[in-house]
């Protein structure tokens, strides 16, 4: 299954599409049709064929009695609703090797559009942010949703800084039905600031994850000479020398982890570091344990 999931092979893979159906597929086939989660094949009820819905799922059986076209609905098949909200600041293009930050958030969100849609039937959303609110595609499960989700990603481009305050007011005045909130970024900001900010999204009942989003460069920087580090967002220069990326620069960034991972429970979120060379699996677990929470 590692193949399926390996960010260096997926960056090489142009449509998203075709990136999400190839880590979805093969991470369910990894987990064996595991009922834990929500892949159960315990019968529930029929619910009538409505147009955009997955053909695989007809009982072609009925169908020949009957002339309708009914689906099967398994336990753990309760309709959910996803909204992904992706830090999209200049701080997101910087890579030690593929991908950059910004790709791995992508593959990210399209692979959990593509479990929440086409695996989970659920609504899915996208609200694309910096300092400004640049996309929102309203969370639905119509027919043509995970293409404009696709779209969406798509054009999502690094630039200008971060402002977690405009995004988040922008989610609670449009989005009313309590549902899963993952936020995806690279979470360069006082950790205060950042639950402060979040924690209002589950004080309104949704669950919410942050997935943050580093280089292992960004953790441990390999220096064999003195070298130059440039703010992406703010461009502030600082000239630094190996012993201090060791000592002085380690202890800083375990510090901001620690404290935002502290933070982020303690207001009853969930949160996960993933690193651009590591495997996708960690996410869609991650969503699949909340979405089974909530059902």
């Amino acid at each position: 299954m590692q193949r399926f999931l390996d960010p260096e092979v997926l960056a090489g893979i142009s449509s998203l599409d075709l990136l999400a159906k190839t880590v979805v597929d093969g991470f369910v086939a990894g987990l064996h049709r595991s009922p834990d989660f929500g892949f159960s094949q315990e019968f529930a009820e029929y619910r009538a064929y409505t147009p955009g819905d997955d053909l695989r799922h007809v009982d072609w059986n009925l169908y020949a009695r009957t002339e309708r076209c009914y689906l099967k609905r398994y336990r753990g098949e309760t309709n959910s609703q996803l909204t992904v909200l992706l830090d999209a600041s200049n701080s997101m293009q910087y890579t030690s090797g593929p991908p950059i930050k910004m790709d791995y958030a992508r593959f990210i969100a399209a692979s959990l559009f593509y479990l929440a849609i086409r695996n989970q039937r659920d609504a899915a959303g996208l609200i694309v942010f910096d300092d400004e609110v640049r996309e929102y595609i309203r969370p639905s499960t119509r027919p043509g949703q995970l293409a404009r989700l696709f779209a969406g990603l798509e054009r999502a481009e690094p630039h200008a800084r971060t402002d977690y305050a405009k995004p988040l007011t922008h989610f609670q005045n449009f989005l009313h039905r309590r549902g899963i909130a993952i936020v995806i970024s690279d979470f360069y900001e006082a950790p205060e600031t950042i639950v402060r900010t979040i924690a209002p999204l589950r004080f309104r009942g949704h669950e919410v994850v942050l997935f943050h989003i580093l280089d292992p460069e960004e953790i441990r920087p390999a220096l064999k000479s003195s070298a130059l580090l440039v703010d992406l967002e703010t461009d502030q220069r600082m000239e630094v020398i190996p012993d201090y990326v060791k000592t002085t620069y380690r202890a800083k960034v375990d510090s901001h982890i620690e404290d935002l991972r502290s933070r982020t429970r303690g207001a009853g979120m969930d949160y996960q570091l993933l690193l651009t060379n590591q495997p996708l699996d960690r996410a869609l677990r991650e969503y699949l344990m909340l979405r089974q929470a909530g059902n």
